[in-house]
């Protein structure tokens, strides 16, 4: 395994790896696609690759190089990016990408991971690294609470039930899967029992899970801090119109952009709340029950 880097390993952490390995941490300095092409020349020779810079930089900056010189030639190439959606915060709407899951689960060959904690990312550069292939994996600056354990178990391709219901099921991906067991807190006090599936990875998508929650339970809510515009609600709701469809409400930013703020301050104004959800809940079941 071997480490590339473009001028953020420091604050995305990949630096204690070049102490640890200093022989295999390369640094490219403020050259993304450069990185990513670095990363398919290693991958060629036989190393296993984890480019890793901000997400917005590693995903849309880099968007033809990945798709021409990883995906289409296949290489084993590993985008493991940090900085994700709104919760970059006070950089504003130039480094806050809410469009890259939408650009990587397009791309062939690619395989989409969105960890929803700090255990389950640490599982997923394991099962990236054992698999053969490109992959893409996003996950937030932010601090964002622990809701699994190393106990727990992870496979790519396979959503995991977090919580069980019956009267819909609320499936989140990455910083949501917390809100979304939040969300089904506050439900089961109205007496909705939901379902929490934590979507980690979005492509492969785990078809046979998202069809037995549409067909046990009658609704569907998404929740992504990613825009709706083509992210898991949209593979989702795919996904279901074709088998089963029941109805479906998404969370998460709409078609626009995000802007300088807090954290937290972002994710209140852009309705990516456990409130939201539960609303987006409730109008799910109002539609079901009709």
């Amino acid at each position: 395994m071997v480490v590339v880097g473009a001028d953020t390993t420091e604050s995305i952490k990949t630096l204690d790896f070049g102490k640890a390995f200093p022989d295999r941490l390369i640094q490219l300095g403020i050259a993304e696609p450069n990185m990513i092409s670095v990363a398919a020349g290693l991958a060629a020779a036989g190393k296993i690759p984890f480019a890793a810079t901000y997400s917005v930089f590693g995903s849309a900056h880099t968007y033809n190089v990945i798709r021409q010189n990883v995906a289409y030639t296949n290489l084993n190439v590993k985008i493991f990016c940090s900085h994700a959606g709104l919760t970059v915060g006070p950089d504003g709407a130039t480094h806050q990408i809410n469009e890259d899951i939408a650009l990587m689960r397009g791309i062939p060959r690619m395989t989409v991971l969105v960890p929803a904690d700090g255990p389950e990312t640490a599982k997923c550069v394991d099962a990236a690294a054992a698999m053969k292939g490109p992959v893409y994996c996003r996950f937030s600056r932010t601090n964002v609470p622990t809701v699994t354990s190393s106990e727990d178990g992870f496979a790519i391709g396979k959503a995991r039930v977090v919580r069980d219901g019956f009267d819909l099921t609320l499936i989140g991906c990455g910083i949501m899967v917390a809100r979304c067991l939040e969300a089904a807190q506050l439900l089961e006090r109205e007496k909705i029992s939901a379902r929490v599936i934590n979507l980690s990875t979005v492509k492969p998508l785990d078809l046979a899970t998202i069809d037995r929650a549409a067909r046990e339970t009658g609704g569907i809510v998404t929740a992504e801090e990613h825009t709706v515009v083509h992210g898991i609600g949209a593979a989702v709701a795919s996904a279901i119109a074709s088998n089963h469809p029941v109805p479906i409400a998404m969370v998460g930013v709409q078609d626009v952009f995000g802007e300088s703020g807090e954290a937290e301050e972002l994710l209140r104004k852009y309705g990516l709340t456990a409130e939201k959800i539960v609303e987006a809940a409730h109008d799910v079941v109002k539609r079901r029950d009709r």
